[in-house]
């Protein structure tokens, strides 16, 4: 297995870049790496982010994300998909005439949800660290999300002014599901780029309206049946999983890395499952993360895990230490499970 870090837009530099190999890190995940340009990203523009990796000797192991202007038509199952769809596909064909092996994706229109309590105000977290937590009483459920919005990024200012999403059923939201994998698994068993896709955070069944697909470990097997891929795989957000009530994450780990479903790991704890829970430092929640990774190592999972979501420590550099604490920790497991 190999240990690796996911770096945003705004921290894509030799700094962070070199931190990540002072670490231990052998590989890199770009989360939403590029602007949306024309609907399609370029050759030269991935090629340049593999070579800001490369040049730390470090591995671009995946992107992650698609921007929402390349997919806002897809995802809400609109006119003009057809050519949205097309335009992803040739991503996928540069991605792989680059050298970049996965692209993660998260198909949800309303996206991750939470809110972050500030470690400057006194956090709930382990000495007052700022945590990021769910409580599902706090969800706005009688407000539709606008076009805008869509994602949770708020990055759609061409939607600007076009009032709120109508509701969609968890089965519609399947039926666009199944409509993008026919048109794009294709594509990635053709070139050799695998499709991964992330978890609903929080695995509730709905939110504001908006059915949420993978929310159990039953809806994951689902979607790696919907289209039978050595490509179409998980982007296997650890915590998510754990969030899901009566889930027994180790167990489900083996499940899926043994039908070798499992493309990288998002890798973090929490402290409890829906409907309300804190994401906590790695050492702390409820899950036995040793266990995890001796899950991972012994069904043959030989991918990148990444620390996720980590806890905002009182630094000058609060994101990078919550990272250094956790890739600390998951280096340490790496040796004492004897992986190398």
């Amino acid at each position: 297995m190999k240990l690796g870090l996911g770096l945003y837009p705004h921290i894509w530099d030799d700094k962070h870049l070199a931190m990540a190999r002072q670490f231990g890190c052998d590989s890199i995940v770009a989360h939403l790496p590029l602007p949306p340009g024309d609907g399609i990203w370029h050759v030269e523009d991935l090629a340049r982010l593999k070579a800001d990796v490369e040049r730390h000797d470090l591995r671009l192991a995946a992107v992650e994300n698609l921007h929402p202007a390349h997919w806002d038509r897809i995802l809400l199952g609109e006119d003009g998909r057809d050519e949205q769809m097309a335009n992803v596909q040739q991503t996928v064909r540069n991605m792989s005439q680059v050298g970049i092996p996965c692209l993660g994706y998260y198909f949800s229109i309303v996206g991750v949800w939470g809110h972050w309590r500030d470690a400057r105000d006194r956090g709930p977290g382990r000495g007052g660290a700022g945590v990021r937590s769910f409580d599902v009483d706090k969800v706005p459920t009688d407000e539709p999300p606008s076009y805008e919005d869509l994602w949770g990024g708020g990055r759609l200012p061409c939607r600007l002014n076009q009032g709120t999403i109508p509701p969609a059923d968890v089965e519609m939201m399947w039926q666009r599901l199944g409509w993008f994998l026919r048109h794009l698994v294709p594509v990635a068993e053709e070139v050799g780029v695998t499709l991964a896709a992330h978890q609903d955070d929080p695995p509730v069944p709905q939110l504001r309206g908006i059915g949420r697909l993978l929310t159990s470990p039953d809806a994951l097997q689902r979607l790696v049946d919907l289209v039978p891929s050595d490509r179409s795989q998980l982007e296997f957000c650890q915590g998510t999983v754990s969030e899901m009530a009566g889930v027994d994450v180790p167990g489900t780990i083996r499940r899926f890395a043994s039908q070798g479903k499992i493309a990288y790991v998002h890798f973090r704890n929490v402290s409890a499952t829906v409907p309300r829970f804190d994401e906590v430092f790695i050492d702390q929640g409820y899950v036995d993360m040793i266990e995890a990774l001796r899950a991972y190592h012994e069904s043959g999972f030989d991918g990148v895990l990444i620390p996720d979501h980590t806890p905002l420590v009182s630094t000058d550099a609060p994101w990078e230490t919550g990272m250094a604490f956790a890739l600390g920790y998951m280096r340490a497991g790496f040796q004492m499970l004897g992986i190398r």
